[in-house]
């Protein structure tokens, strides 16, 4: 039978949601302050649409979870409201803006008995899981070092509404690149110590950086450091992460961590890799790669099954705590 899914926030990413929902469950129900956001993708899906979180929570009694895809800063409240009405909840990245509202979803879905997910869809590259699988296997060694880079292109134009407000957004680290964050803490465990240099060089309307140098030192052993800018000239130029090992040197390149770009390990040829999905387009800009497909053929089954491997709150929220202590770091 299918399972029935509500979207909190109808934009861009609560319509990319929708898409990939219809593929394995029935989007029931939509919700937007904004009425004509609601009731255009409801119609679109034959759902409900709904202006208040309230009062879909209250009227919708067949839920098998809530997609939560409104600004950043709003994850926090319409998770721990949805968890409380007996939902299980897939939160889109960032999961929240800090530990303390973190912790609060964590414990909100446990009092609840309820499952809390996370949405991280760049585990699903297919370079990213043949890295993962080499790291795994200790194919490499001991992990010397890293570089992860960002170069990205956000015009003025995209910093509308509440995009750009350190409540809402929270950064540019938590809404353009905490996917390599994630990575970052997936792949290589976890960070022992971090400083950061930042500014903001071409978006004067915003209240954060549009540029950034963090150096880390990981847990493991490992050094490594990450660039990152919204200020490519027209367009996004790359998203890589380049691992120096023992036995071996890897680069995920592209421009969202999609090809193999440099591959050189003992004692192995380099793979024949399935190509990925595209990225996710937004008009005038591009976004990640596009694996919300994989994400909800995943969560499917994870609602059914306590055993399928999930990216979890628990994941989500060590994401959040390395990013705030790169903000809070000198």
């Amino acid at each position: 039978m299918h399972k029935n899914f509500a979207i909190i926030g109808c934009g861009r990413i609560g319509c990319r949601h929708a898409e990939q929902i219809i593929q394995w469950a029935n989007v029931k129900a939509v919700c937007d302050i904004v009425p004509a956001k609601a009731d255009e993708l409801a119609a679109f899906y034959n759902a409900t649409p709904y202006y208040r979180l309230e009062d879909l929570l209250l009227a919708e009694q067949n839920l098998d979870a809530v997609s939560i895809c409104t600004p950043n800063g709003l994850h926090a409240t319409h998770t721990i409201k949805s968890l409380g009405s007996g939902i299980n909840v897939l939160c889109e990245k960032p999961l929240c803006l800090s530990v303390i509202e973190g912790n609060a979803m964590i414990a909100a879905a446990k009092n609840a008995g309820k499952k809390l997910f996370v949405v991280k869809q760049n585990r699903y590259n297919p370079p990213v899981i043949f890295l993962k699988k080499l790291l795994s296997e200790n194919k490499l060694g001991n992990i010397f070092s890293f570089q992860i880079n960002c170069f990205w292109n956000r015009p003025a134009e995209y910093y509308t509404g509440w995009k750009g407000t350190k409540e809402l957004d929270g950064g540019t680290l938590f809404t353009q690149f905490s996917h390599f964050i994630d990575l970052l803490y997936w792949l290589l465990g976890d960070v022992d110590a971090v400083k950061k240099i930042t500014a903001n060089k071409a978006h004067p309307a915003i209240e954060f950086e549009d540029c950034g140098m963090v150096l880390f030192n990981m847990k493991n052993g490992a050094i490594g450091s990450m660039n990152y800018t919204v200020n490519s000239f027209e367009k996004n130029m790359e998203g890589s992460f380049t691992i120096f090992a023992e036995k071996g040197t890897i680069k995920i390149g592209g421009q969202y961590l999609n090809e193999l770009e440099y591959f050189t390990v003992a004692e192995m040829k380099a793979p024949m890799l399935k190509k990925g999905n595209r990225a996710n387009g937004y008009g005038f800009y591009q976004g990640s790669m596009s694996n919300h497909d994989k994400v909800y053929e995943n969560l499917v089954k994870a609602l059914d099954d306590e055993q399928h491997l999930f990216a979890s709150a628990e994941e989500g929220l060590k994401t959040v705590e390395i990013i705030e202590r790169i903000y809070q770091s000198l």
